[in-house]
């Protein structure tokens, strides 16, 4: 295993440096300002503390990324194959804009191998502007992927529309912890983290707006225990997928990615309640 890796498996995260070119970035920044621009007003009411959540399919540029040969070249280099792509999202926090409250993406908790080290599911981050604490970089708590922490136990479930909007900055999940790590990274870098790592972002107290293109990616995902390809495929199969006026090789890059699974053991149920190991495996038994 290399050093990146091992980072990934060991604290739940790393940054792959220099992965997309400043002309692509350029490009992806561009495109996403055209359409972080048309959001409702609404929405942005509601989005105060994620910034956005535009939905890939939005944007072509987008779409190019995901397939594109220098991202999966690097996620190649991880030492994992047979990825699998499921979705993404442009978000983009304005200046002057709250944290992004403590969380964590993982839905698959009712199967053991949500506490086994290897990963069933990662975030893949590409930032477009250079991130610090001061402008809403990443914040992560290390091994919260696979170690049990006082987290765990106080946050509420994600996404919650009080969360969202952050309505209530006093809560736990917008406060600092000890043991969190600022993932300062530049634009064109790479994120890859565990889903089940507890991660949010500081404010964005800048003057321009802070946007990242987050992915959803598999990693051998023919290996996976087969309820778990089954959930995949099953939670994933249904979303929108407006990309008919795309390039056609755009198109075929994001279809060859998709989860495909035939077989017959039941899926397992969307779950994003985590327990601790000790009581996971005490109600199982």
């Amino acid at each position: 295993m290399d050093d990146l890796q091992l980072q990934l498996l060991d604290e739940g995260y790393c940054v792959i440096p220099k992965v997309l070119s400043s002309t692509f970035v350029a490009r992806l920044r561009e495109a996403t300002n055209i359409v972080t621009d048309a959001m409702a007003s609404d929405d942005r009411q509601a989005q105060q503390s994620t910034g956005s959540m535009i939905p890939i399919y939005k944007c072509e540029t987008c779409g190019e990324l995901v397939g594109h040969c220098d991202v999966h070249k690097a996620l190649e280099g991880l030492g994992f194959g047979d990825w699998r792509y499921t979705s993404g999202y442009i978000i983009s926090k304005p200046p002057d804009s709250p944290p992004l409250f403590w969380h964590y993406d993982w839905g698959g908790w009712s199967h053991p191998f949500s506490y086994e080290k290897m990963p069933a599911q990662v975030f893949v981050m590409a930032y477009l502007v250079d991130t610090n604490p001061d402008n809403g970089c990443l914040r992560v708590i290390p091994r919260s992927h696979i170690e049990d922490h006082p987290l765990h136990e106080t946050m509420r479930d994600a996404h919650t529309e009080e969360l969202l909007s952050a309505s209530d900055l006093s809560a736990v999940e917008f406060q600092q912890h000890s043991d969190d790590v600022d993932v300062a990274v530049q634009a064109g870098d790479l994120v890859v983290g565990d889903a089940r790592l507890i991660h949010g972002a500081h404010a964005n107290n800048g003057d321009q707006r802070r946007t990242v293109v987050t992915m959803w990616f598999f990693p051998n995902y023919g290996s996976l225990p087969e309820p778990i390809q089954g959930y995949v495929a099953r939670r994933f199969q249904d979303k929108p997928d407006d990309v008919a006026s795309w390039d056609s090789r755009i198109r075929k890059r994001l279809y060859d990615l998709r989860p495909v699974y035939h077989g017959n053991p039941d899926p397992v149920p969307f779950n994003r309640e985590r327990l601790s190991r000790k009581a996971f495996f005490a109600k199982r038994t």
